[in-house]
């Protein structure tokens, strides 16, 4: 009943493997049939080939530049690059002073928007706002009733920064058609007339800003998720989190007790004064105008309204890296051929075909038709590994670069190991006189255990060396680590579940020489006979006992060392026992 009841056992989960396979090739061909992904992996860098773009710095003041702005301006693209989720991207410096961003493919208008985005960020208080458009020329402020300052403005909210040049520039500002050259840097003193550029949601929408009163560099972090209601329950709304240091904490808490007053006499939810907003502007670019609705004492705002996940997490990543110490134009951009090229991919191709054709020979003669079932495991993991790097590279643009591919050839050696502890196990059990289908059982019971902990060790390796290297490094352990993982699913999943079922046939069960668990080659005493049956050498007595001898003595070499002495132990108590009865004859 129990042996029946481990049988049904291992065909569901072989079923269910069969299901996560079939799930993950239905997500991959569906997102092909779309067209926003491919049947095979995309490639990184030094594969493909891709873009290069050379960022020239742009210092206020014509002031030089120095290693430690470059270095941290650097480290900053390097995160913007890696958070927008290009992978294996190459930054550096060039001659001391410029910046080189290899990026693999063509890149997204985004990502190269989010490089060049300029340091410049801070946040502004909202004077007027307005339609994206251009005013007709014919509808504008006449002279005579435009803005005249009567009084120094008294802080950045004052309507006295509004002056008749400012009115002028804000009416003829097209935001729903906005010039392509590079405007100057603003004056962070004075007001600035800009725009929030149109998005799916939302039309584009000019301001008039007051002079800065908080820097982007005081942002210490800035995270989003799904918004809590007032009871702790997680509603379906996105919200950006932004937190300030201890300088930053004290101006926006001043800040937002200011405009909170405009928010409260305007009607709180009711109302609608565009004073109660504050703009964070990244280069001269409003990226969000949210509106203040409490004081803020504890530098830890968040901002709400009609995100989506993809455009939270944008305003998230601009707010975290946007404050470079310097500003960036792309001085050049062309496209770059592949660095290593597609024959050093045929070669690490043809390696791994090698070691796994070695792997193969080894386990067909060391297992006889066990090997096959290694060679199937090895399928499996194959299958699991290429699916899983082509849906990374559709959902999160994952590429695969030499170092990867290397980490994939290594790991077949390290799927292989797994397999052949396994089967080790059993065929101890088996020398130890156990039928099959018990032999698998505790076999597996202390395969596991080791399987584990070498797996372990694998994702722990993968996980140290991901997270302190850079660059191609990283692939190398992302894959690692990527078929450790695999490999785990194949042998619970796969390996143990097929060896109970072969353990209940005949060729298997009854110890074909050609099965690999013959059980004369492996010394097994007292030899079994299939499906929990026994037979002692007496059933053959010359042939079997002749036929034994070099099994039983690679069985006595694999002992243990508590083996040996327990089967010495058993010798002894046979000999006093056999004494007496010779005496009494």
């Amino acid at each position: 009943m129990a042996r029946t009841g481990r049988k049904k056992t291992s065909l569901r989960v072989l079923v269910w493997l069969g299901v996560i396979l079939a799930a993950m090739t239905a997500v991959l061909a569906g997102g092909t049939m779309s067209g926003v992904a491919s049947w095979s992996p995309k490639l990184a860098l030094d594969l493909e080939g891709g873009t290069q773009m050379i960022l020239a710095p742009k210092v206020e003041g014509n002031s030089d530049i120095n290693e430690e702005q470059l270095n941290q301006a650097v480290a900053i693209i390097r995160q913007r690059v890696d958070g927008s989720g290009v992978a294996e991207a190459e930054i550096s410096t060039q001659s001391g002073r410029n910046v080189v961003v290899s990026l693999p493919g063509t890149p997204s208008t985004e990502t190269r928007a989010l490089i060049q985005a300029s340091a410049d960020m801070n946040f502004r208080p909202v004077l007027v706002t307005g339609a994206g458009a251009a005013v007709p020329a014919a509808q504008r402020t006449p002279a005579a009733q435009l803005p005249k300052p009567t009084a120094k403005p008294t802080n950045a909210s004052d309507s006295n920064w509004i002056t008749a040049d400012v009115q002028k520039q804000f009416e003829a500002l097209d935001c729903d058609h906005p010039a392509q050259e590079k405007q100057q840097r603003s004056d962070p003193a004075k007001p600035l007339v800009t725009c929030e550029p149109a998005t799916d949601q939302t039309p584009a929408i000019k301001y008039i800003l007051g002079p800065v009163e908080v820097k982007g560099v005081e942002i210490q972090g800035s995270t989003f998720q799904l918004q809590q209601g007032a009871q702790g329950a997680v509603t379906n709304e996105w919200a950006v989190n932004i937190q300030f240091n201890a300088e930053g904490t004290a101006k926006f808490k001043t800040v937002t007790e200011r405009l909170n007053q405009f928010y409260v006499a305007a009607g709180g939810e009711t109302g609608s004064d565009p004073k109660s907003q504050f703009a964070i502007v990244l280069d001269d670019q409003v990226i969000s105008a949210p509106r203040s609705q409490a004081v803020i004492t504890d530098g830890r705002p968040q901002i709400t309204g009609g995100f989506t996940e993809k455009s939270a997490k944008a305003l998230s990543d601009q707010l975290r890296f946007g404050a470079l110490p310097i500003s960036f134009d792309i001085q050049s951009e062309q496209q770059i051929s592949a660095t290593l090229g597609g024959e050093q991919l045929r070669m690490g191709l043809l390696a791994g075909l090698i070691g796994l054709l070695l792997v193969v020979v080894y386990s067909l003669f060391q297992y006889r038709a066990l090997g096959f079932v290694t060679i199937a495991s090895l399928v499996v993991a194959g299958a699991l590994t290429y699916l899983a790097i082509a849906i990374l590279g559709w959902t999160e643009n994952y590429r695969l670069s030499l170092a990867g591919v290397a980490g994939i050839i290594v790991s077949i050696g390290q799927t292989a190991d797994s397999f052949i502890v396994y089967f080790e196990r059993i065929r101890d059990e088996l020398r130890e006189g156990r039928g099959l289908v018990s032999a698998v059982e505790n076999g597996w019971k202390r395969a596991k255990r080791t399987v584990l902990a070498s797996k372990a060790v694998n994702l722990l390796a993968a996980l140290v060396l991901y997270f302190v290297a850079v660059g191609n490094v990283r692939g190398f352990a992302f894959t690692l680590g990527l078929t450790a993982i695999a490999d785990l699913i194949v042998v619970f999943m796969f390996t143990h579940p097929t060896l109970q079922q072969l353990a209940r046939t005949r060729f298997f069960g009854e110890g074909h020489k050609f099965s690999g668990l013959d059980p004369e080659r492996l010394g097994a005493v007292p030899l079994y006979r299939g499906a929990g049956r026994l037979r002692s050498p007496e059933d053959k007595p010359s042939v079997v006992r002749a036929k034994n001898t070099g099994a039983a003595a690679e069985a006595e070499r694999r002992m243990t060392i508590a083996e040996r002495r327990r089967a010495e132990q058993q010798e002894q108590l046979a000999g006093s026992s056999k004494g007496p009865a010779k005496e009494g004859k």
